[in-house]
């Protein structure tokens, strides 16, 4: 796993961040991403740059608030990396999910300060993430690395050649004015015109592989199932629907997790519209984790955010959540564009 954390540091301090000499940077990461960290805060110093390693433990205690030597962090420092690597990925099943949107509510401040900082968030493949997939420790290493182009002779380039694909996509996107999302229990319209579609090519996200935009926040009509299971906040959520009017959430519910759902729904007015539509592109990834970074990019796949728009893409939506359900398009399924197909 050495080489991998050291070629993973390096796309994420060179590619990713593009770390300058006198930088500061920020490192959040649980005590199993400690091969990537190392590795990471080896390839910062070698840019003449300052990490900053922040090791989580494993189980955490859901604070409704926030030192203020953090808000100083967010402020002052220029850049940031979260690695996903829990020891649990259920730690929070146990928690009150009231309590858990309060939690993210008291952290506004913290996302508004940190706003114009350079971002990324990634993971490392713990024995935990590899469960909740339903693989072996190294059959899910396996897979991130694929995810992550670390497949391939130079993996720059190939997040180069992915961001010319997504090009040509936005390039179909951009035109239109209506998308609609039909597959077994969706029928999903939306409308994009005058947003503006992002290329997202592993600079925020690794991995990565995705265009999203904002879509207008009183468009959403219909219903939309989400077939892939997500788990935020480590709380294990399935068989989510959405009915939709006038951009507004007005039914809910949940095979599982149905509370987290609801209480997540109640979390701010934002919360009940749409601050996201997204298209998987990344063919590295070829089954569902239990892991939203990781699904939310499988090739095939559409998935829709609840709660903050991205401003970049025009959307003005504002809330504490923005939370990525997804739907799984690759057998039943159509998304389509002003009435005509898109391919992905």
């Amino acid at each position: 796993m050495t080489a991998f954390a050291e070629r993973h540091a390096e796309l994420l301090a060179g590619y990713c961040l593009d770390v300058q000499p006198g930088e500061q940077v920020v490192v959040h990461g649980g005590q199993g991403a400690a091969p990537l960290m190392l590795a990471l805060q080896r390839a910062i110093l070698a840019r003449d740059a300052w990490p900053l390693l922040r090791v989580a433990l494993d189980e955490e205690l859901v604070l409704e608030g926030f030192a203020p030597l953090e808000l100083l962090e967010a402020e002052t420092t220029d850049a940031t990396v979260r690695i996903i690597s829990p020891a649990n990925t259920n730690a929070l099943a146990d928690v009150d999910p009231a309590r858990i949107a309060r939690a993210t509510r008291a952290r506004g401040p913290l996302r508004e300060a940190g706003s114009g900082r350079r971002w990324n968030v990634t993971l490392w493949p713990t024995p935990a993430l590899a469960q909740q997939a339903g693989m072996g420790t190294a059959a899910f290493a396996a897979l991130v690395a694929r995810a992550l182009f670390l497949d391939h002779d130079d993996p720059v380039a190939a997040w180069r050649g992915l961001r010319d694909r997504q090009e040509r996509l936005i390039e179909t996107l951009a035109s239109a004015s209506e998308i609609r999302i039909q597959a077994p229990g969706t029928d999903l319209v939306l409308d994009v015109a005058e947003r503006t579609w992002v290329n997202s090519d592993g600079k925020r996200n690794l991995p990565s592989g995705e265009v999203f935009t904002g879509p207008r926040e009183d468009s959403a009509e219909g219903t939309v199932r989400f077939t892939i299971p997500s788990s935020p906040a480590g709380v294990d959520v399935a068989g989510v629907e959405l009915r939709f009017e006038r951009g507004v959430v007005v039914d809910a519910r949940a095979e599982r997790g149905e509370a987290y759902l609801l209480e997540t729904l109640a979390t701010d007015p934002g919360a009940r519209r749409l601050g996201e539509l997204g298209v998987g592109t990344n063919t590295g990834l070829d089954r569902p984790t239990g892991l939203i970074l990781l699904d939310e990019k499988i090739g095939g796949t559409v998935h829709l955010a609840l709660g903050r728009s991205y401003p970049e893409t025009g959307g003005v939506n504002e809330s504490a959540v923005h939370w990525d359900l997804i739907c799984d398009l690759r057998e039943n399924g159509v998304l389509l564009a002003d009435g005509a197909p898109i391919q992905v």
